[in-house]
């Protein structure tokens, strides 16, 4: 038992180093769940919020450094969450990527005036993910 737990807390502290606080706004459960997964064994650490207004609590409260946003929610939706988020001083320079069923060019250009960065179709791959994720935090840095 005393083995696994140095080999545990270093992985954590690699983990902690290497990977980035990602936050992913979907209402559904089964996107939600997959991108935390794909994400975790990419070695990120992940928030989830089922919504617009439990993702502006925990942007606050979590302060992660790349966003993955649903666009179609129910109360808030993910183009008013993105300008929400943006429109707050401490958050401008947090990447916001648009999660959409949709393919469309006038989804991606309505993202992109809330001030997302980019945008994944869904469904999503493991590696489309975490690409995204390396070219975001990279030009964040």
């Amino acid at each position: 038992m005393e083995l696994l737990e140095p080999e545990a807390g270093a992985a954590d502290a690699a983990a902690a180093t290497t990977g980035a606080k990602v936050l992913v706004i979907d209402d559904s459960n089964t996107i939600r769940r997959s991108a935390e997964i794909f994400l975790r064994q990419g070695g990120h650490e992940v928030v989830l919020a089922e919504d617009g207004f439990d993702a502006l609590a925990k942007v606050n409260d979590h302060q992660p450094e790349l966003i993955f946003c649903d666009i179609l929610m129910p109360r808030l939706d993910g183009y008013q969450t993105c300008a929400i988020i943006k429109r707050n001083p401490k958050f401008t320079h947090v990447p916001v990527i648009m999660l959409s069923s949709k393919d469309g060019l006038f989804d991606k250009a309505r993202g992109r005036m809330v001030g997302s960065e980019d945008y994944l179709t869904k469904p999503f791959t493991k590696e489309q993910l975490l690409r995204a994720v390396d070219v975001y935090r990279r030009g964040a840095a």
